[in-house]
């Protein structure tokens, strides 16, 4: 086991064993909710980062937003199998590859999606082939940047006759919001940063 695998999974146990005040969306979810799973792959670095995409402003739905790989779950399938199929198809990445640490918690999104995020663990460097359908670019930003709460900023916006709030991480020219900003924060909110990066 490496030594980020062992924080990282000390760290969403006990996350997962306190009460915390998660992110909602700020639209309420419909009654019926499809699953969906979504890989949070951390790369194995002394400062670690996590693979972020960029979705093609050709899609139907959240056309170039930043996105984890991810998608809905194929029946017969968990959410681990899931996120894991997905990171394949969006980036090339072999499941082999992943050492998967577990799932967090779900976001349920106004567009009818109940998402599983799914921690893991991949080496740096990996070998990434974006898929042209599904992703337009990757990125890594870093994975202290992206949790620190100083880095997401609340963002308001008049939507459907009512002030909606969400928020906003930026990093090197990429812009991360909406639901997996949210993402993000819940896991931040899991996680206690101190002892993930300075234990």
């Amino acid at each position: 086991m490496s030594a980020l695998f062992d924080r990282l999974s000390r760290v969403l146990h006990a996350g997962h064993a306190r009460e915390v005040e998660l992110l909602t969306d700020a639209m309420a979810p419909p009654d019926l909710l499809r699953p969906a799973a979504v890989l949070i792959a951390v790369t194995e670095r002394s400062d670690p980062g996590v693979l972020l995409t960029h979705r093609p402003e050709t899609m139907r739905s959240h056309a170039g937003q930043a996105a984890f790989p991810g998608g809905k779950i194929d029946p017969g399938e968990d959410a681990v199998e899931a996120a894991l199929r997905e990171a394949h198809e969006e980036l090339g990445i072999d499941p082999r590859d992943v050492r998967v640490i577990g799932p967090s918690d779900p976001f349920r999104t106004r567009t009818g999606y109940d998402v599983t995020p799914v921690l893991a663990v991949v080496p740096p460097d990996l070998p990434i082939r974006p898929n042209p359908a599904e992703v337009a670019d990757w990125f890594e930003p870093p994975l202290a940047y992206v949790l620190d709460p100083a880095n997401r900023m609340p963002r308001t916006v008049e939507w459907e006759g009512a002030q909606r709030t969400y928020f906003e991480i930026v990093w090197q020219g990429h812009r991360i919001w909406g639901v997996t900003a949210a993402i993000i924060g819940n896991l931040s909110r899991r996680l206690e940063l101190a002892e993930l990066f300075d234990g």
